[in-house]
């Protein structure tokens, strides 16, 4: 069971930790979520925050394949991609502090969700299919949201995957209405109390 956080309340709520969280020492910050949900924006600047490097599998992936994931896909299906995936994030969450982005579909392999789950205090960035919808509806490097109607496609990736989502990670993080600086503070806050990431040193 995942601890939502939400932003009705004050930063200063306490956040419960999971009987099956990984421990304090686990030094990695993983962020899961539809595409388009701001895992990447959110990672980048909490890593800079933490003094962690960033990490984003979808970018490790395309450097040692020297192809996008769009043509990959393309190329070779979705199979072989999620194996490479499955790799990379083995990999990652066996390795030094980082923050880590996944991909929008890491959770679909049981061996990810357990990795993120024991190896890492992974965050759920959830964000309903209409907000994800308005965000990349001119994007054209989503290989799984070129069709006919990529708003059905959005709901149902959200009905398929939110609960692997909420399996997969110890916190929700509603991202519907804050600025990236402040979900960012958020997070980081409730991290830096609980001990589970460095403090800003001053």
């Amino acid at each position: 069971m995942s601890r939502a956080i939400g932003f009705t309340s004050s930063f200063d709520d306490p956040i419960k930790t999971d009987m099956d969280a990984p421990s304090n020492s686990v030094a990695h910050v993983a962020f899961v979520g539809l595409p388009g949900s701001g895992k990447s924006t959110v990672g980048r600047q909490l890593a800079r925050r933490v003094g962690w490097p960033f990490l984003d599998t979808d970018q490790v992936i395309e450097k040692r394949i020297g192809l996008s994931i769009r043509e990959f896909f393309e190329r070779e299906g979705e199979e072989p991609f999620r194996d490479l995936e499955q790799a990379v994030i083995d990999e990652l969450t066996s390795g030094e502090p980082c923050v880590l982005s996944t991909g929008g579909g890491a959770v679909l392999r049981p061996a990810n969700r357990e990795h993120l789950k024991q190896r890492s205090h992974a965050i759920y960035l959830h964000s309903s299919p209409e907000d994800v919808f308005r965000r990349l509806r001119h994007d054209q490097n989503r290989p799984l949201l070129q069709v006919t109607d990529p708003l059905a496609r959005l709901r149902d990736l959200y009905a398929l995957r939110d609960p692997l989502y909420r399996e997969s990670v110890r916190f929700v993080v509603e991202t519907g209405r804050p600025s990236v600086p402040a979900l960012v503070h958020l997070i980081a806050s409730q991290l830096e109390t609980s001990g589970l990431v460095p403090a800003p040193r001053n």
